[in-house]
């Protein structure tokens, strides 16, 4: 039964260590400490190596409950197992480990719609500016990005990709600076690169 509970516990790190890349963002933002988000941005290189071994580790605990127990041949009555032995708790801890291990297909729904109303801006006065940052891996850090600089005052369109690592702001030159903007950015704990 120990063996089960620690296949449990490793399970369930392990989970949570294959998102933690884009679990931190999100925390981050809630927080209010934005300059951490990216701290955790090198467990995506191992990535599947941690969702493999999550998988392995809660079948083996799968395994463990669920494997013939051997009969000793005595007419003692059977203890009932505690809740954290139990059949329950497994199930339980297998739904949360593996909804850690997915967060990063559903953790942009916790951003919310980054459209914002923007009031008639002359043509003239839009500027458009390309950044390159580092630090960007999943979708959840582009939504982060995008919800960091649609705060700011003037934003009239961003577009952030991860794969390329490029950002796309239209902007009024009139209400803001490329200065505040790659402020912005800089405060998620993703880099602006000069």
């Amino acid at each position: 039964m120990k063996s089960t509970l620690k296949a449990l516990v490793l399970g369930v790190l392990t989970g949570i260590a294959s998102s933690l890349c884009c679990i931190t963002p999100l925390l981050a933002m809630i927080s209010g400490s934005a300059g951490t988000a990216s701290s955790f941005k090198w467990l995506e290189t191992y990535r599947p190596h941690l969702v493999v071994f999550t998988v392995l580790v809660l079948g083996f605990a799968w395994y463990q409950k669920l494997k013939p127990k051997k009969e000793i041949g005595c007419n003692c009555a059977a203890a009932k197992p505690s809740f954290f032995q139990s059949k329950k708790f497994l199930a339980i801890t297998t739904v949360f480990a593996i909804s850690m291990t997915l967060f990063p297909y559903f953790s942009t729904m916790f951003y919310g719609d980054s459209n914002k109303e923007v009031s008639i801006i002359e043509q003239q006065n839009i500027q458009t500016i390309d950044f390159t940052v580092s630090g960007m891996t999943c979708s959840a850090c582009e939504k982060h990005i995008v919800h960091a600089v649609t705060e700011l005052n003037g934003i009239v369109a961003i577009n952030a990709s991860s794969e390329s690592g490029a950002v796309e702001i239209k902007f009024d030159k009139t209400k803001i600076v490329p200065d505040d903007l790659i402020t912005a950015i800089n405060k998620t704990g993703y880099t602006v690169k000069k």
